[in-house]
C-alpha cells in the first residue's frame, strides 16, 4: 500500500490547512490524481510545484518547464525547473503544510531528488513542515557505482551517494535532513508517511511513466546503466520508440550489423543524438530483465566494449577533445567522478574498476543503515 493511498492516516494532517503540493503526472491514489483526490476531500489546495518533464510528465529531459496552470482545477503549477529550481518564498509564504509526492527510480542523476532537496530546503528556511508520500524504488535491490566526488556537483549529482542507492525516497529525505546536506545544515521538519506491506528487492513495476523516456519497464531498469551515455558520441535510443534500450553511433557500422535511426519526438527527444543518421551498435531489447536484475550491479561491460569498439577514441566523451582530459565534463557529472572517464581511457578491466567503488560503497552502506525505513 502506497504512502498515498493511506489517506486516513495523512487526511487530518490536512484538513484546516493551505496546502502546497509537489507532484507530476505519477501522484496518483489508484486511478486519480493526488490534487483531485485531496480536493474532493476539501482539503485547500493552494499551489502545485513540479520538476523537470513538467507537472503532466510532458516535457522533454534538459528543456525548461514554464509556470502553468491546471486546467481542470485552474490551480497554479509553479516550475521547479528551468529559471527557478527552489520554490521562491512568496510562493510557499501563504502555505501552511508542503505534500511531496512523485515516484522516483532510485538513480542519483534523476533529478526528482533534487527537487526533493530543494523543496525540503525552502520548507526548513520558511518553517514549513513536508509531509512525504512515500512510493517503491524500482531498483533497489542493489547499491552499485562511484560516490559522487565533491569536484563533480550539480543538479544531477548534488550528494555523495552512489550512482544506484537503494531507498525509496522517504528514506532519502531523511537523510538528506540526517547528514545537514541543506544550505547552512539546517533541517526539514518532515513527516514520511511510510508504504505497508513493502520490502527492499521485491521489485515494482510502475503503473505510470515518472518520465518520457522511461516508457516501460524495461526502459527504468536498464537506466542506470545507460543515462552515462548522454555524456558520450554513443546514441542511448533516445528518438526511438525504446529509449534506455539500444545504444550504438554511425562510427560503429563497421563493428557492429545492428542499426537504429534516432528520430525527433516532440515532448520527449527534441533533437536526440544522431538525429536521423543510421546508428550500429547493440540491442538490448532481446536481454532477459531478470537476468539484470539478479546480476545486482551496473552493467559496465556495456560502456568498456563500446569504448574499445568506438574507432575514433578522442571523440568518444562529448567536450573532452575541445576543454582537455583534466576538464570535469557531462560524463563527469554523470559518472559523479573523473576517475571512471581516466580508467576507462586506461584500459583498466571492469574487476579493477569496480574494486576501486568498494570502500565509498562500504562508506555509504553504513550511512544509509540509518535511515532505512523498510525491511
Amino acid at each position: 500500500m502506497l504512502g498515498a493511498e493511506r489517506i486516513d492516516t495523512y487526511l487530518p494532517l490536512l484538513q484546516g490547512k493551505r496546502v502546497g503540493l509537489t507532484i507530476n503526472q505519477s501522484s496518483r491514489v489508484g486511478e486519480t490524481r493526488l490534487i483531485d483526490t485531496l480536493l474532493a476531500r476539501k482539503v485547500q489546495v493552494v499551489r502545485a510545484f513540479g520538476p523537470e518533464h513538467g507537472v503532466n510528465g510532458q516535457t522533454a529531459a534538459a528543456t525548461d518547464v514554464d509556470n502553468s496552470e491546471d486546467p481542470q482545477t485552474h490551480t497554479p503549477f509553479i516550475s521547479l525547473f528551468g529559471k527557478q529550481v527552489k520554490p521562491p518564498k512568496e510562493d510557499i509564504a501563504d502555505i501552511d503544510i508542503m505534500v511531496f509526492d512523485m515516484q522516483d527510480v532510485g538513480v542519483r542523476f534523476y533529478t526528482y531528488i533534487s527537487t526533493l532537496h530543494y523543496v525540503m530546503e525552502a520548507c526548513a528556511e520558511s518553517g514549513i513542515p513536508l509531509l512525504l508520500l512515500d512510493r517503491p524504488n524500482p531498483n533497489d535491490g542493489y547499491i552499485d557505482g562511484p560516490v559522487r566526488e565533491a569536484n563533480c556537483s550539480s543538479f544531477i549529482g548534488m550528494h555523495p551517494i552512489p550512482i544506484v542507492h537503494g531507498m525509496t525516497l522517504g528514506e532519502y529525505a531523511q537523510m538528506i535532513n540526517g547528514q545537514h546536506w541543506l544550505k547552512n545544515g539546517i533541517q526539514c521538519n518532515l513527516k514520511v508517511i511510510t508504504m505497508q506491506h513493502y520490502r527492499h528487492g521485491m521489485g515494482y513495476t510502475l503503473p505510470i511513466a515518472p518520465s518520457p523516456n522511461l516508457n516501460t519497464q524495461r526502459s527504468v531498469i536498464l537506466y542506470p546503466s545507460l543515462c552515462w551515455f548522454g555524456g558520450t558520441i554513443i546514441s542511448d535510443g533516445r528518438g526511438t520508440g525504446t529509449p534506455f534500450q539500444l545504444l550504438g553511433a554511425p562510427s560503429l557500422k563497421d563493428k557492429y550489423p545492428f542499426r537504429f535511426v534516432p528520430q525527433p519526438i516532440p515532448h520527449v527527444a527534441e533533437r536526440p543524438m544522431h538525429m536521423r543518421d543510421t546508428c550500429y551498435g547493440m540491442d538490448l531489447r532481446q536481454i532477459s530483465l531478470d537476468t539484470i536484475i539478479r546480476s545486482k550491479k551496473l552493467q559496465l561491460k556495456w560502456l568498456l566494449s563500446l569504448y574499445e569498439n568506438y574507432p575514433e577514441k578522442a571523440h568518444f566523451f562529448n567536450g573532452e577533445a575541445q576543454n582537455g582530459p583534466d576538464t570535469v565534463i557531462h560524463f563527469d557529472l554523470q559518472a559523479g567522478t573523473t576517475r571512471l572517464r581516466k580508467q576507462i581511457k586506461a584500459g583498466l578491466s571492469e574487476n579493477e574498476i569496480r574494486k576501486s567503488w568498494q570502500d565509498g560503497l562500504e562508506k555509504f552502506k553504513k550511512i544509509r543503515e540509518k535511515y532505512i525505513l523498510y525491511p
